[in-house]
């Protein structure tokens, strides 16, 4: 698994800033905690790792690569540690929201999701079921969005000849989760959220 692999820049143990997925891609996390702006940064933390201390965040950044780059993950990891300590959500590493959203924008996950679910959908034979695994609230949320319109009766014209239905039918309302058997086997699962829709006759 590429988060596993400490090359890959995605864990806080020593290894590059990288993040990418596709390795051909030329935006790195080195460059943007290097060269980004303080105001550049801190909407990243805000908008991707919803991290309420995204102004801190940003603004030590800013000031610890004065002193010089910084170029690894373990180095990112503990200026943010030692910055910002434990108070927000302890079980998780202080780091966790940051690498979060610089992972999200190297990657441009989102703008994937919201790129791919659509085209997905459109090519689903009817009565064929689509499922979307989310591993944080951001996919989450797209997710739900793009089901639920698709599973929304479009506003009547009167001066239509047929009646449109919806394309989906929602299978389940709110999302499967892990239970506490598949936590204890795979604490990553402790944020999947699954939800599937069925596309049908219209």
């Amino acid at each position: 698994m590429q988060f596993d692999r400490k090359e890959k820049g995605f864990s806080f143990k020593e290894g590059p800033l990288d993040m990418r997925m596709d390795p051909s891609e030329d935006l790195t996390a080195r460059e943007i905690v290097n060269e980004w702006s303080e105001e550049k940064l801190g909407e990243i933390f805000r908008e991707f790792g919803e991290d309420p201390r995204w102004r801190r965040a940003a603004k030590t950044i800013v000031q610890a690569r004065k002193e010089g780059a910084i170029e690894t993950t373990k180095q990112l990891a503990d200026l943010i540690a030692q910055t910002l300590g434990r108070g927000f959500k302890k079980k998780l590493h202080p780091a966790t929201l940051i690498f979060q959203a610089l992972r999200i924008c190297v990657n441009r996950e989102l703008e994937s999701i919201q790129r791919a679910l659509p085209k997905a959908i459109d090519v689903l034979r009817f009565g064929g079921r689509i499922g979307v695994m989310s591993f944080h609230r951001l996919e989450d949320r797209i997710a739900k969005v793009i089901f639920k319109e698709g599973a929304t009766v479009p506003a009547q014209n009167k001066y239509k000849e047929y009646i449109q239905k919806p394309m989906l039918k929602l299978l389940n309302k709110k999302p499967l989760v892990a239970t506490r058997e598949e936590l204890r086997a795979n604490p990553r699962s402790r944020s999947a959220k699954l939800r599937f829709a069925q596309k049908v006759m219209r």
